[in-house]
């Protein structure tokens, strides 16, 4: 579908002609543009400049029904306008969306550079910073679907853009999640369709957020595939924080054992990506899961393995082995004390580094 296409099915899903939003872009911009014109438009004879395009998004207000017949493709750009934080920014969003319509969008190889990059970026960032770069990817990356590749893309972009919101909003952050799940559906790449689910299991397993969510997606993602992988292990490791939390050592420390064995065959050299488990990362999984288990000595012990390898420019992570601690203390009977020690770790941490997680850590504690 082109550009015209798309905006005659904008135009139309709004029920006006093409004389009537001739006028409304004239009234809101004052401008003198003619029925003729959006005609030509529509019938592809004429590419609307960058001010139009931008008079396009404001006037036409991202209707649902932007691409094609396909239900995921047309509710794609309206869900990210939906959680966008002013009226403005989707304006902004739409105008990428039409660009990149233009432009024919990166190619896949592309796209996978702006992964990588995201996954390091996702390390160190904070998560309103994030929030804002992945929603104008998505909507861009959206008007490239006719690709089977780039729906794998596009669930990965979804699975960050849902570690943007706190895990206890089901609304939002679970939404994305599955959204994800279905998109590398679509994708037909069982390593993507594994990774989103184990991701997104992990996420909320370690938050204690949406448990019976990451339940299903973990089981999902070991019904996909028992081959050893990242997304495997994401899966086995969310179980586990789930089972721990509700109470069932016997499952947490088997899923934990499980993790151990497919670490050891799917472990990954890069120390700083989201896409990644190194060592230290994996311990960090495991510091929390024997720290809510009460095993202080196997929290103590994984906190130190931790701490040996973590890169000295990932601060934030070294504050979530310093919450575990905290944990522990409060788990002890001494809950003031935790709540004490966890506090000055995050006070000592640069409030621009902290992550929702780290608030959701904290609200356990005092819990």
């Amino acid at each position: 579908m082109g550009i015209g296409d798309l905006i005659r099915e904008l135009r139309e899903a709004q029920g006006w002609s093409q004389s009537r939003l001739a006028s409304e872009i004239n009234r809101a911009f004052g401008t003198t543009l003619t029925r003729e014109y959006v005609s030509r438009w529509e019938r592809c004879r004429v590419t609307p400049s960058a001010f139009y395009l931008r008079a396009l998004s404001a006037v036409l207000d991202v209707p649902l029904q932007v691409l094609e017949d396909d239900v995921k493709r047309r509710t794609f750009i309206s869900d990210v306008a939906a959680t966008a934080v002013a009226p403005v920014v989707a304006s902004d969003l739409l105008t990428e969306g039409f660009a990149a319509r233009l432009r024919g969008g990166p190619s896949a190889d592309a796209w996978e550079s702006k992964l990588a990059a995201y996954g390091t970026d996702y390390m160190s960032m904070g998560a309103a910073d994030i929030q804002r770069r992945v929603s104008g990817e998505l909507v861009a990356v959206q008007q490239q679907l006719d690709n089977p590749r780039l729906w794998s893309v596009a669930s990965r972009l979804m699975t960050l853009y849902a570690k943007t919101f706190p895990g206890s909003d089901g609304s939002k952050a679970v939404h994305w999640y599955r959204m994800a799940a279905k998109s590398a559906d679509e994708s037909g790449d069982d390593q993507a369709r594994v990774w989103v689910r184990g991701r997104a299991a992990i996420a909320l397993g370690y938050e204690g957020a949406s448990l019976r969510v990451a339940d299903t997606l973990a089981d999902q993602a070991m019904g996909i595939s028992e081959r050893p992988s990242l997304g495997l292990l994401n899966a086995v490791m969310g179980r586990a924080h789930s089972a721990a939390i509700r109470g069932d050592r016997a499952t947490a420390l088997a899923m934990l054992d499980r993790g151990r064995r497919i670490f050891d065959r799917a472990a990954s050299d890069e120390q700083t990506s989201d896409y990644a488990v190194p060592w230290w990362r994996f311990n960090v999984f495991a510091s929390l899961l024997l720290a809510r288990l009460g095993d202080e000595r196997g929290a103590v012990e994984a906190q130190d393995a931790a701490r040996r390898e973590l890169p000295a420019s990932l601060p934030r992570f070294a504050t979530h082995l310093e919450l575990h601690r905290g944990l522990m203390l409060a788990r002890s009977g001494d809950k003031a004390g935790g709540e004490s020690y966890a506090q000055r770790a995050m006070d000592e941490l640069p409030p621009e580094k902290h992550s929702l997680t780290l608030r959701m850590l904290m609200d356990e504690i005092r819990t």
